[in-house]
């Protein structure tokens, strides 16, 4: 890869690596010491500043606060069995990236900015990167509108950050969701294949409704019929059924979540069968009374693995099966993990090594 050679750095004088217990960490609370900000002005973006992580300074009247115009990713770095450091899927990440700026009218950044950004960023902060097992360095890139101009437009200057942070795994235990038949995460025609802020901000008030009573998060349904499964919680959601892999087909009311496709190609590496096509409600309900469904779990890039305990539909809890070491869901997840730590070779060619 050409390096960029006009990436400025200004390095931290006081670290705060020293405040953080790698033993017990906690997700989202620690952000590493520097971040990479890159704006776009003139119909051009600037060039790129690697600078202590710090808050910001914008005007109240920046378009993003206003109008939504804001995008992210989510990604990881993972430290190998060598010592080196793996970033996941890179190119897989800008593309989705690129299409959630695309549909929210942003300027998109150039490949070479993203690419080379992360990979510096990592490098310079790459003692923050653990090395637990199931530990991670969270990596967010994000665009929002930075224009200070309250009318509605689409922005004609933009922002664009990366900061890390430490992580621990997520969802240890199986989580108890709720089938989602009256609000809705996304329509057809609307935004919910992208990575833009308001999808997460329309789905907190139907998600604290099913927490006060018990449950983790929902299973979102269709917006047209609400008969047909789309996501669980902030993840894309798989079921086994008659000993298949199910999900949901990609459609522009579902993300193209990248651990969904890696948890995809895994599965038909190992000769398991696999199938995405729409799955409905009732479905759910007949393989539960028929015991023909083993496993569900929610896919992402947070937790990887979610699996599902209890799914609450019209009035009932319904049961799955205990999870175990031989579990679909529980073998998919430990080979992307022994694939992002170098424990196995990475013959998917998705692993990028700083």
């Amino acid at each position: 890869m050409e390096l960029l050679t006009d990436i400025r750095i200004r390095k931290t004088t006081h670290s705060k690596i020293g405040e953080v217990d790698f033993t017990n960490l906690e997700f989202g609370k620690y952000t590493s010491d520097h971040m990479l900000v890159c704006d776009y002005a003139n119909g051009e973006w600037q060039t790129p500043h690697i600078v202590p992580f710090g808050n910001l300074v914008m005007s109240p009247s920046a378009l993003a606060l206003h109008y939504g115009q804001t995008v992210f990713e989510g990604m990881k770095a993972f430290r190998m069995e060598d010592g080196r450091i793996n970033i996941f899927r890179m190119d897989k990440h800008y593309d989705r990236f690129v299409r959630s700026l695309e549909r929210m009218c942003m300027a998109v950044v150039p490949k070479e900015i993203f690419v080379e950004g992360i990979a510096r960023l990592v490098e310079m902060d790459q003692l923050w990167v653990p090395s637990e097992p199931g530990t991670a360095l969270y990596l967010r890139p994000f665009v929002f509108a930075s224009e200070a101009r309250f009318g509605v437009k689409v922005a004609e200057e933009y922002r664009f950050i990366i900061f890390t942070g430490p992580v621990p795994s997520l969802y240890a235990e199986p989580i108890k969701v709720k089938v989602e038949t009256n609000y809705i995460r996304a329509g057809k025609g609307g935004t919910g294949f992208a990575k833009c802020g308001g999808n997460y901000g329309g789905a907190f008030y139907p998600t604290h409704l099913a927490r006060k009573e018990g449950y983790d998060q929902v299973l979102w349904t269709d917006a047209k019929e609400n008969k047909y499964i789309e996501e669980s919680g902030m993840m894309n959601a798989m079921f086994v059924i008659n000993d298949t892999l199910v999900t949901p087909p990609l459609s522009d009311s579902i993300l193209d979540g990248i651990t969904r496709d890696s948890l995809l190609e895994i599965a038909r590496d190992l000769a398991y069968k696999t199938e995405e096509r729409r799955i409905s409600v009732d479905e759910l309900v007949n393989a539960f009374e028929n015991n023909t469904i083993t496993e569900a779990f929610g896919a992402g890039t947070a937790a990887v693995v979610a699996p599902i305990g209890t799914i609450h539909i019209e009035g009932l809890d319904y049961s799955l099966p205990a999870y175990t070491k031989t579990s679909i869901s529980s073998r998919l997840k430990l080979k992307i993990e022994r694939l992002r730590t170098g424990k196995e070779e990475d013959k998917f060619g998705w692993n990028f090594i700083v």
